[in-house]
């Protein structure tokens, strides 16, 4: 996934979930954050961040946050991101664990769920919920930064379609390199890694893969070890 006009600064500070403060050039900006997750740890004050130009001039702000200077390298922080990195991993065979598909489509609705991404591998069906990662404590990537309960339903309602007949995937996406294992922040929300390990239980496979990380992509890099 590529962005368009980018731009470095300095963050100020964090105003609110939705707006931060960034040292662009001579001037202060207020920019649009593209995630409304806690990102303590990430969004500290004279960090070095991305932003993307906006090509919409009736918007409020000029830019949007994307990313975030940590350990040498860029923390994408665009939530939407997980997605479309996923989608186009999934098109071009990249996620090893599910392989080429011969059919593949975001946002498709089964019963009362609606799952990330859908595909087809002859008369395999299967479904990928995509879980963006940016928390990291001591090397490991971590999920959930906040509580989840729309996760958690999530995770749930993944493991009713397989035991209808689909193939199910909860796909974490960390949005670093640099990472050497996945699990669940467990003292975060105990509910989701509950969920997902008696999901595990289920059928429902479980997969976490690094992101690659530049000033201007995101492409999905290499799976990482889970611990449930």
């Amino acid at each position: 996934m590529k962005y368009g006009d980018i731009v470095q600064g300095r963050l100020q500070r964090r105003v609110n979930r939705f707006i931060a403060e960034v040292m662009v050039g001579d001037a202060v900006e207020q920019v649009h954050v593209k995630n409304t997750g806690r990102l303590k740890e990430l969004l500290l004050p004279d960090t070095e961040v991305l932003l993307e130009a906006s090509d919409r001039p009736e918007r409020k702000t000029k830019y949007s946050l994307i990313a975030a200077a940590h350990d040498g390298g860029w923390v994408n922080v665009d939530s939407q991101a997980p997605n479309p990195v996923a989608f186009e991993a999934l098109n071009a065979g990249r996620i090893t664990e599910i392989g080429p598909v011969t059919r593949a489509k975001r946002e498709v609705t089964y019963g009362d769920s609606r799952f990330d991404l859908y595909y087809e591998q002859g008369e395999k069906r299967g479904f990928i919920e995509v879980k963006g990662v940016t928390l990291e404590q001591g090397g490991i990537a971590m999920f959930p930064d906040a509580p989840t309960a729309r996760g958690t339903k999530h995770v749930l309602e993944l493991a009713k379609a397989v035991l209808e007949g689909y193939a199910g995937t909860v796909l974490f996406v960390v949005q670093m390199k640099g990472c050497h294992a996945f699990t669940p922040y467990r003292e975060m929300d105990p509910a989701f890694a509950d969920a997902l390990k008696e999901a595990s239980r289920q059928g429902v496979r479980i997969l976490a893969y690094e992101a690659i990380v530049t000033e201007r992509e995101i492409v999905l890099g290499g799976s990482l070890p889970v611990r449930l």
